[in-house]
């Protein structure tokens, strides 16, 4: 992976654009996202400036009065880094660092340094490499003007253009390798997945830093890691956890969402993800206590709707609710959201009232079948134990009846597999 040797943290200044599609107080709540991805990147934020544009400059994003007071600014607070809190071209990624004479960021690729910092199993770090690859290519140009500097005029440019296209070359050959890499990862996420079709299987979804590690660690009794910063979880981890005495379910705490989720990044996790897309019930955690939950959601949504998980059964988890000054706006969630539930995870705060609601929707997505099938046929009967829950097993004259709990979705499929035998 690619990461930035450090030595402390670098002084850095963020910078948000007000548009007429994006509003002054939108803005100042993206920045101070964006304050917080500094910190988990381990930046310390010493300015930030809002500007307000019909539209973005072209060659610098901020216009050339503004990058000249940006300039002042980094000369006079000793500042190391200036982070954009939208996506930069590369031509206005480098016109920026040429002018500004200091390291020049954007969102995305703040975002893809956390990954390669915090990713630690070797299938995080291929995934977080694959998508810091695919987002280097087309800015690639920018890292090598040091040619023009260091030695200038004629003579320079080709091979400068020579070494471009090399590195190109270098880094098709690694997305290549890596994307290899991922198709057999995938395949063993695949038959991992097969051997748990028979369990009731959760997965927690929500916006980064609202609480899902949290609440899988208290309904399964284990430690998942867990870090009041964005992003402290990017691997799945599945547990056991018990939603009634007689019954246990597979829940899954999924990597957290966030506005403006690098494309490359969904892509490269989509093995990661196929999780969410699998799953019986998905539980939207939220964190109410933020005044921006709303747009939290949308984005969450957004995403799903990517992964093609936007129709699956959901229950709105709404947490922190112990930090509401005023919780009145708790039965306007109610009414506007049917399946919800209204938690604290880090104080338990109705956790059954959690339980039970996970169960009315799952019951509604299972049905009991009992299917007649004759005794000599045990492949099929074993293949059955693979297809659902066996509930009861009775014997009659030369056939075995089984009462089966199977996922409406999959009825057609089973009747179909009896049908053949």
């Amino acid at each position: 992976m690619i990461e930035l040797e450090q030595t402390g943290k670098e002084r850095c200044v963020i910078v948000g654009v007000s548009t007429r599609l994006v509003g002054r107080e939108e803005t100042e709540v993206y920045l101070n996202e964006l304050t917080l991805l500094a910190d988990t990147a381990g930046a310390e934020v010493v300015s930030r400036i809002s500007q307000d544009r019909d539209r973005v400059d072209a060659a610098t994003f901020i216009g050339k009065g503004k990058v000249e007071e940006l300039h002042e600014l980094i000369v006079a607070q000793g500042i190391q880094l200036v982070i954009f809190d939208d996506d930069l071209t590369g031509a206005q990624n480098r016109n920026l660092e040429e002018i500004l004479a200091c390291k020049v960021l954007d969102r995305s690729g703040l975002i893809l340094d956390i990954f390669a910092a915090r990713a630690k199993t070797n299938e995080a770090k291929t995934q977080v490499e694959l998508a810091q690859l695919q987002y280097l290519l087309p800015r690639l140009t920018r890292q090598w003007t040091h040619f023009s500097k260091q030695f200038g005029g004629i003579g320079t440019k080709g091979p400068g253009e020579t070494q471009i296209e090399t590195d190109r070359r270098m880094i098709r050959a690694r997305i290549s390798h890596l994307k290899e890499k991922l198709d057999r990862i995938t395949q063993q996420r695949v038959t991992q997945r097969k051997g748990r079709a028979h369990h009731t299987r959760a997965a927690l979804v929500g916006y980064t830093n609202t609480g899902k590690s949290t609440l899988l660690n208290l309904l399964s009794g284990s430690e998942v890691f867990v870090e009041d910063r964005l992003f402290a979880t990017l691997d799945p981890t599945t547990r056991v956890v018990p939603l009634s005495p007689s019954i246990q379910i597979l829940m899954t705490d999924t990597v957290g969402f966030i506005r403006k989720l690098p494309h490359h990044l969904v892509a490269s996790f989509k093995s990661t993800l196929e999780e969410i897309t699998e799953a019986d019930l998905l539980l939207h955690v939220v964190d109410v206590s933020i005044t921006t939950f709303e747009e939290q959601i949308k984005v969450v949504n957004d995403t799903l709707g990517e992964l093609g998980a936007d129709e699956r059964p959901t229950l709105m988890v709404f947490n922190k609710i112990d930090l509401l000054k005023d919780r009145t706006i708790l039965q306007t969630l109610a009414g506007e959201y049917p399946n919800s539930v209204f938690i604290s995870a880090a104080r338990g705060i109705n956790i059954l009232g959690l339980k039970d609601e996970a169960l009315r929707l799952l019951e509604t997505e299972f049905l009991e079948e009992t299917f007649r099938i004759p005794q000599d046929q045990q492949r099929l009967i074993s293949q059955l134990h693979t297809e659902g829950e066996v509930l009861d097993r009775t014997y009659e004259d030369n056939d075995v009846i089984l009462k089966m709990r199977i996922r409406r979705k999959d009825k057609e499929r089973v009747e179909n597999l009896i049908h053949q035998k």
